[in-house]
């Protein structure tokens, strides 16, 4: 009897998996930056010229370089991230190919997009790059939400409430009085 008392939790759950499983998925693959699948990433990858870029290169156990014509070479510690300033005379609206190229398998390169903004009366500002680079998760990678995420919250919200009613519920009635 308890096997049958426990099927629809389960079905609840496995609903609720069912519907987060679009929104996880489009999440991972709108968060980060450029190339964040391979652990190579520019931060952010649109920027104003003179202002200064986070190249990481994560997917590389040894030092990589990052290659761009928007700024000079620059040398990556294995698993870390470093600032390069982007070019102050960089053409408004141009996009750029960053190229990392890991010591350890030089024929293998990996491609991240950065495209430059127009330059803004504010002066630009960058926060400073800790020298092993922050190792959190999305904390913070996910600038906005879409309609397909508010709605795969919600309806994981209401699942969950509707199945704790409803075990609440169950186990008041099979108590013997």
């Amino acid at each position: 009897m308890r096997a049958i008392g426990a099927a629809p939790v389960a079905l609840l759950g496995a609903a609720a998996l069912a519907l987060t499983a679009p929104a996880a998925t489009a999440c991972a693959a709108t968060s980060g930056g450029a190339s964040s699948a391979t652990g190579y990433t520019v931060t952010p990858s649109v920027i104003a010229p003179g202002s200064q870029v986070v190249l990481a290169a994560r997917g590389c156990s040894t030092t990589a370089t990052a290659d761009s014509g928007v700024f000079d070479t620059v040398t990556i510690p294995g698993g870390a991230a470093v600032a390069a300033t982007v070019d102050r005379d960089a053409k408004p609206g141009a996009a750029y190919e960053v190229t990392f190229i890991c010591n350890t398998s030089p024929d293998s390169t990996a491609k991240a997009g950065l495209t430059v903004r127009a330059a803004s009366d504010a002066p630009a500002t960058s926060a400073p790059v800790s020298p092993a680079g922050v190792q959190g998760g999305l904390g913070g990678g996910v600038d906005r939400m879409n309609a397909a995420q508010i709605a795969a919250g919600t309806a994981l919200a209401v699942v969950t409430t509707t199945g704790t009613i409803y075990v609440v519920r169950e186990r008041k009635g099979s108590r013997p009085h």
